[in-house]
């Protein structure tokens, strides 16, 4: 008998998911570390894994593991700090790819990406075969190994992707099917067996709130109203809960997702405990966050400041401005002025920057003046000023430096401001700390 594939209406939904995305980009950049356990993250006491190779994961390591932990159990790990200027380029190019079978998908990070097929309706596609072909070119043109999941609905495709991949058991890797259709039957099965950490969203806080519950299972939701439900872990959630326990899911595929923000964090191998320190980081962070929004021909609005501290509080602090700066020197002298705003409790262990509020940078009205929100930043509003000032006097000079850059490499040329003892911190890049410190003091 022939085989019966689904058509596109019973399995509208793909999802792609690249596997062990940062540490397989790395190992393509060095094909050296082919074969070797290798993970992307910070070496140091207070560091993270963010990926991590199968061969890596044959010894146990795995992403949010605790770097000391993943050191401990693989002793020949290597730790690579991350450059996402390199996450970001492959990113677009399967992006690229993704497009090429239809433009209805939505990005879900670098790594993953959401596609609905219905927008091909009219040419009779088989999904199986499209998600084959999806496949396969990744591997082909970028070197990359993916997992893909077909599903009546997002819930259903996420999960089928993950069970696509290869997995680990008893220290041996064992591949995966490679595409995975849950139809009907499985979605029964499923709903049996799975866990509700599985689903999305339910992450170990949340899990923990559930087991509190009574609830380890996808199949326990049930005897439990929303209402309860709510009362643990928030209507919205509760809903999406509900709705999960019987498979459902309307989220729609949205196309076209706009970036909300950009940001660099970085957690300190020693605490921070004065001002001038944090105020130094202030105006690193800045820098790098100012080009990578200058990259993508846009200004931000918002400047938020993030700071975690030894006691693990933390606060975050913004200001909205009337028009969008791109400056790092403009950017620097909003931070700290949120900087100074803040009473130190303790030593601070991190501190990060992040840009929202988008504008097209060809569309920005820099006004001749402006009020700043006092209450953020109480008496700083001459601060603002300079900002403002900064981002149009300088505008020229950051065209040039971008435009050398662009064509000569990014240490080709820099600003005062970017000039440190250890040379350009151009050098560093956005994301480089976002796991923790590189080693142990620095």
């Amino acid at each position: 008998m022939p085989v019966e594939f689904p058509s596109v209406h019973e399995a509208p939904i793909l999802h792609i998911d690249l596997d062990a995305f940062f540490a397989s980009v790395e190992v393509l950049d060095d094909p050296s570390l082919k074969g070797k356990p290798v993970a992307v993250g910070g070496a140091g006491a207070r560091s993270v894994i963010a990926s991590a190779s199968y061969e890596a994961r044959r010894y146990g390591v795995k992403s949010a593991m605790p770097s000391l932990m993943a050191q401990r159990i693989c002793p020949n790990l290597v730790i690579l700090p991350g450059r996402f200027d390199r996450y970001e380029h492959y990113s677009q190019r399967f992006h690229e790819i993704v497009n090429d079978l239809t433009p209805d998908y939505e990005p879900l990070g670098l790594d993953e990406v959401f596609c609905d097929l219905r927008s091909l309706a009219r040419l009779s596609p088989n999904p199986i075969e499209s998600a084959w072909a999806l496949k396969r070119r990744i591997s082909d043109e970028l070197g990359l190994l993916s997992g893909v999941g077909l599903g009546r609905n997002k819930l259903w495709a996420k999960l089928a992707s993950k069970r696509s991949k290869p997995r680990v058991e008893n220290g041996r890797l064992v591949d995966g099917p490679g595409v995975v259709f849950v139809d009907a039957e499985m979605e029964a099965a499923w709903l049996r067996e799975l866990p509700v950490r599985a689903l999305w969203g339910v992450g170990p806080a949340t899990a923990g709130k559930l087991e509190n519950l009574g609830i380890r299972f996808v199949r326990e939701l049930s005897s439990v109203g929303e209402e309860t439900l709510a009362a643990h872990v928030g209507a919205a959630m509760a809903r999406s809960l509900i709705d999960y326990s019987t498979g459902d899911d309307d989220r729609p595929v949205e196309s076209n997702r706009e970036m909300k923000s950009i940001g660099h964090d970085q957690t300190f191998a020693v605490s921070i405990g004065d001002l001038e320190g944090l105020l130094e980081v202030a105006k690193s962070h800045s820098a790098i966050v100012a080009r990578a929004i200058r990259s993508k021909d846009q200004v931000a609005r918002t400047v938020t400041l993030v700071m975690r501290f030894d006691d693990q509080t933390g606060l975050t602090r913004s200001q909205t401005l009337p028009f969008g700066v791109d400056d790092e020197v403009a950017i620097a002298a909003i931070m700290g002025a949120l900087m100074e705003s803040v009473t130190l409790r303790g030593p601070v262990r991190l501190v990060g920057v992040h840009l929202s509020n988008f504008l097209e940078r060809d569309k920005n009205a820099v006004q001749l003046s402006f009020d700043i929100d006092t209450e953020t930043v109480k008496g700083k509003a001459q601060v603002a000023q300079l900002s403002q000032e900064r981002q149009v006097s300088m505008e020229a000079l950051r065209d040039a430096v971008d435009e050398v850059r662009s064509r000569f490499g990014r240490t080709s040329v820099g600003t005062l401001s970017e000039l440190s003892e250890g040379g350009l911190e151009i050098e560093r890049q956005r994301g480089s700390h976002a796991f923790g410190p590189d080693t142990q003091s620095n």
